[in-house]
């Protein structure tokens, strides 16, 4: 574990914030958080050549410190389960689905006492949605630069501006909570914005394939059926579904009928083994 000294980061930093990356450190996180009713969190993540994403940093708020919990380096972060879905803890997110999504195929924890700060903004200025360094700006002031926003974040070990970046992703989340729940309070709309921070929360709560079926409102039972198929594969892979076939593809597939269609199949799945599942599986 390491301490970050507040001037390393920021010389207004009100927050302690400590680097962790060594499973001998849990202790230390549990006894930081487990008493806690309020908890702020984001996740920094790569995305881009998984079917799951890989989780790389949990960063996570109290009152008075920050924890940058290096997923990669620990080895087991199941402990963090009971901690975060202690339904007596308000866990804030600034859009809370994507977050929800990551911890729950990374982490398997489910999250579903939430506020989140982008709903409640939206609803407060009656306005588009804002993004992160928007609302900060609106309740503090601060303008942060987000020149981290497509850092490598599988590359260890992290920049000075990646954990500087991680860090202002966290420090300003409970303060921009208590300021919109005094507004929300006065317009009595608090437990509307619960409830729909807790929808959207658990949006990112279902397994991927579940979340992504439900987007084809419109298709037929084989669409689906193959769609399905898809998925299997590339979660058993690990590799992003377009790299088993393209949605544009769809169409062709869903008109193969036989193995009389062979060729066809060859030249969309491109692999011999997938050809002949998909026979198996999907044309019986």
């Amino acid at each position: 574990m390491k301490f970050l000294k507040r001037i390393a980061l920021r010389l207004k930093r009100k927050k302690e914030i400590y680097l962790i990356d060594l499973d001998q450190d849990r202790d230390f996180i549990q006894h930081l958080l487990e008493d806690e009713k309020i908890l702020a969190i984001d996740t920094e993540f790569d995305w881009r050549r998984t079917y799951y994403p890989t989780l790389s940093l949990l960063q996570i708020a109290t009152e008075n410190s920050i924890l940058l919990i290096d997923c990669i380096g620990m080895k087991n972060l199941s402990f963090l389960k009971k901690i975060l879905e202690n339904k007596e803890t308000l866990v804030i997110f600034h859009s809370a689905r994507s977050d929800t999504t990551v911890l729950f195929t990374a982490l398997g924890i489910k999250i579903t006492n939430v506020f989140d700060i982008q709903i409640a903004e939206k609803f407060i200025s009656k306005s588009d949605i804002k993004n992160y360094a928007s609302i900060v700006e609106t309740y503090f002031p601060i303008k942060l630069l987000k020149t981290e926003t497509n850092s490598n974040w599988l590359k260890r070990p992290f920049s000075e501006d990646q954990l500087q970046y991680a860090a202002d992703d966290v420090e300003y989340l409970i303060g921009i909570y208590k300021k919109q729940k005094k507004i929300l309070i006065k317009k009595n709309d608090l437990n509307l914005i619960l409830d729909a921070s807790r929808k959207e929360a658990n949006a990112g709560n279902d397994d991927l394939h579940v979340s992504r079926l439900k987007k084809l409102k419109k298709a037929g039972q084989k669409e689906k059926k193959i769609f399905l198929w898809r998925e299997k594969i590339a979660s058993e892979k690990n590799i992003p579904p377009s790299h088993i076939f393209k949605d544009k593809q769809m169409n062709l597939l869903k008109n193969i009928k036989s193995e009389n269609d062979i060729d066809n199949l060859l030249i969309i799945l491109k692999d011999k083994i997938l050809v002949e599942r998909f026979l198996s599986e999907i044309i019986g």
